[in-house]
């Protein structure tokens, strides 16, 4: 079990009493809270209805998605637990530097002139020095004469990132390194230019060119049915909203029960 403070552990157990849940799944509740910097929270516990989200202030999901008491459960139980995480110790303070730390990156770059984070990258601009942690292993770069001014990253599970400063938009990965790994190389994207065609393909062109010319044919247009329905497996984001599509199909009669209750499952399991 995850360790806590004295204080913590007292909001726990009265947290636990008063929703009549076990310890643990306030804890792992908690876990949530605290890795979406108190604003949402991702979730898998079997006590709140499976798999979830819950963003303060915006919509809560959960796997039974018209139970709207379980809905205000999750959601009064999440913003507790993001006060408590302003106004109380928690956790036990970690060690500067490690991995778990808030100040994950090298004592000696001292305070930060900016941080953040995006998606599985953490970030952090230095005098002449920027901090990247990737999967808890810190790389530190060199920006040279570079003022850096915002850092953003390729979408998609790439690991590349890009900075602005007074040149334009730089790649991180072309600053020398000072300590660290370093990152990942970008992905190749440029899937435009065409791979070299065999023999026979180059004959096949040249027919076809001595012919007149015919238009190629139309492809014949996809089924309307749930199997085209297209999301993101990415995006958590995506996936909601896929989901909120075919409930209004399921409360309009298009779907079955049976046909909107797999789907939703399907789904709710790739969260």
């Amino acid at each position: 079990m995850q360790q806590l403070t004295p204080a913590g552990q007292n909001i726990v157990n009265d947290l636990a009493q008063r929703y009549n849940i076990s310890q643990e799944a306030v804890i792992h509740m908690l876990i949530a809270v605290n890795q979406g910097g108190g604003s949402m929270a991702q979730f898998n516990s079997p006590e709140l209805g499976g798999s979830g989200q819950w963003m303060r202030g915006g919509m809560t999901m959960v796997g039974d998605m018209f139970n709207n008491g379980l809905k205000s459960t999750v959601d009064n139980l999440c913003n507790e637990l993001s006060n408590a995480l302003v106004n109380t110790q928690m956790f036990p303070p970690a060690p500067i530097g490690s991995k778990s730390s808030n100040q994950w990156w090298p004592a000696d770059l001292g305070s930060p002139f900016s941080s953040g984070s995006q998606n599985n990258i953490r970030y952090a601009v230095f005098p002449n020095r920027l901090a990247i942690q990737l999967n808890g292993e810190v790389t530190v770069y060199d920006t040279l004469d570079n003022n850096i001014g915002g850092v953003s990253q390729q979408q998609g599970g790439d690991t590349s990132l890009t900075f602005s400063s007074q040149y334009g938009t730089i790649a991180v990965n072309s600053l020398p390194i000072i300590s660290g790994p370093g990152l990942a190389p970008q992905k190749q994207t440029n899937f435009v230019e065409a791979a070299p065609m065999n023999n026979q393909n180059n004959n096949a062109t040249n027919v076809n060119t001595n012919n007149n010319d015919v238009p190629a044919p139309m492809p014949e247009p996809a089924a309307n049915n749930l199997n085209n329905l297209s999301v993101d497996n990415a995006s958590t984001d995506g996936i909601i909203t896929l989901i909120e599509k075919i409930a209004k199909l399921h409360e309009s009669g298009a779907l079955t029960d049976e046909e909107f209750n797999t789907k939703k499952s399907e789904l709710l399991g790739r969260i």
